[in-house]
């Protein structure tokens, strides 16, 4: 056979595919824990989507793309009185639950926050509910939601646990948008070919770039972009529904495909490798792990890496906060991912990019003895000069073993530790946080703060009453599995 031609034998569905489209058709969820945890990972989202129409920079990117637009049977995006086409509405709940990086968090080779895949779970879900119930058929339940959720919970998080998109540039927002494609697929009714389809379309499709999360160009996108990626999985499944044949080969063409255009040419260390150790490593198969192992951040709207710090610098508030211009420095001890993500110096130009700083979100409770959203505002930041100046006394080093117990799997901590030593030659203790307060060993602590959180959100949006029916519906397990979608949706609706 000649060398100029290409074999033209259409192989099958890449084995990674198929192993997800099984999962998601297949796996049948038993975990009392996993659905325990993902009514609270509900709650929590749709609380971290309130707060978040706070911001004008947040509600001017939500509604319809043409104003006036009727669409029968519309996904609702909760806290307004929008009804969309569920690929809108998606984008408008990702959006929010994502706006001030206080959703869920996973950590691992990459990291994540995997409720950003409620946006597209819940629009779909509310559709369709509304649909079945005016073709006189029963309506998805509350419990397919959760079901879903842990499903993309699974997916982004088993991903993430040794294959690390970060490391060849690409933003994992990727990640969201494959899950998001194979659990509204199913929500869909797809068949198997059809979600096959639809998966190979999300790896071929092109992926975020991790530009807007680092210096010096962080900025407001990361803030939209897993809602624009939950959107694009919405897109893709009902693509697919319509019958649009998949790509195969996406995965492993050769040249063509994803691992050797998208997974090593922009790593040396892979691009050296063979071609076969470029593709991607599963430590487990798909079940119900992630979501009861899922992180919480229950204290502080603040990037992952850094909720252990802001907790140390809160506690060491009461010994130098009458001693501010007194510190001589400040040093920080910390994970590797933290100081490849967050670890900056130099002017922060938004909010987006404070709120990625480590330095700025140990500062401010450091000095305020707490840290909300508002913290990162351009009208606090300039009215409050020492946040700079405790920044610019900082040092940040790498703890050895907080980064090997960040990737262990019984431990997965998230380290950081602060001292502050005085221009007198005085020092505070140096206070150690290991586990963060949304840490599964912290359930226990955790829950009721997530609860009171869940509280505060409504109360941003909704009378006293709405707030404590919502609550109460929330909070009964059996009660809210039960409850059809569309009724659920019915009680954010402003």
């Amino acid at each position: 056979m000649s060398a100029n031609v290409d074999l033209n034998t259409r192989p099958d569905y890449d084995q990674v595919l198929q192993d997800i489209a099984d999962y998601v058709l297949g796996y049948r969820v038993e975990s009392a824990e996993a659905l325990d945890t993902a009514r609270n990972c509900l709650l929590d989202s749709l609380g971290c989507g309130l707060l978040a129409l706070r911001f004008p920079e947040c509600t001017k990117h939500l509604g319809p793309l043409v104003e006036g637009t009727v669409v029968p049977h519309g996904a609702r995006v909760p806290g307004t009185s929008f009804r969309l086409d569920p690929v809108k509405a998606a984008w408008d709940i990702g959006c929010c639950v994502r706006w001030l990086d206080y959703n869920d968090t996973w950590l691992a080779a990459e990291w994540g926050h995997p409720s950003d895949n409620l946006g597209g779970i819940l629009a779909v879900a509310d559709h369709l509910s509304q649909r079945r119930v005016s073709q006189g058929d029963a309506p998805l339940r509350m419990r397919a939601v959760l079901e879903a959720m842990i499903m993309a919970h699974e997916i982004q998080g088993v991903f993430a646990l040794e294959n690390s998109f970060n490391r060849v540039g690409l933003d994992h927002v990727m990640l969201v948008k494959v899950a998001s494609t194979a659990v509204c697929a199913k929500l869909m009714g797809a068949s198997r070919e059809q979600l096959l389809s639809a998966l190979s379309h999300a790896f071929v499709d092109g992926q975020a770039l991790r530009t807007y999360r680092h210096a010096p160009n962080a900025g407001s996108r990361k803030s939209w972009a897993a809602g624009d990626a939950s959107s694009r999985g919405v897109r893709l499944a009902d693509i697919a529904m319509r019958g649009e044949m998949g790509i195969p080969g996406v995965l492993s063409a050769p040249q063509w495909g994803f691992y050797d255009v998208s997974f090593s040419h922009s790593n040396q260390d892979l691009a050296l490798k063979p071609a076969e150790q470029r593709q991607f490593s599963f430590a487990q198969g798909f079940g119900s792990y992630v979501m009861e192992n899922v992180l919480f951040k229950i204290s502080f709207p603040a990037e992952f890496h850094a909720q252990t710090a802001c907790e140390a610098a809160v506690i060491l508030h009461p010994q130098v906060k009458d001693r501010l211009h007194e510190i001589a420095r400040i040093v920080i001890s910390t994970q590797e991912s933290a100081i490849r993500i967050i670890s900056k110096v130099g002017p922060l130009a938004n909010p987006a990019d404070r709120d990625h700083c480590l330095q700025y979100m140990t500062a401010v409770p450091l000095a305020f003895g707490k840290l909300v959203a508002e913290h990162y505002e351009d009208e606090f930041h300039a009215a409050q000069p020492i946040i700079d100046e405790l920044r610019r006394k900082m040092e940040v080093v790498e703890d050895a073993r907080y980064s090997r117990e960040y990737l262990e799997a019984d431990k997965r901590s998230i380290a950081n530790a602060v001292q502050v030593f005085f221009a007198d030659g005085s020092a505070t203790e140096k206070v150690e946080v290991e586990y963060p307060i949304g840490h599964r060993r912290r359930r226990a602590k955790g829950i009721p703060l997530l609860e009171e959180k869940f509280k505060a959100s409504l109360a941003t949006r909704f009378t006293g009453q709405r707030s404590v029916r919502i609550f109460d519906l929330c909070k009964d397990q059996a009660r809210l599995e039960a409850t059809p979608v569309q009724r659920f949706m019915d009680l954010f609706v402003i």
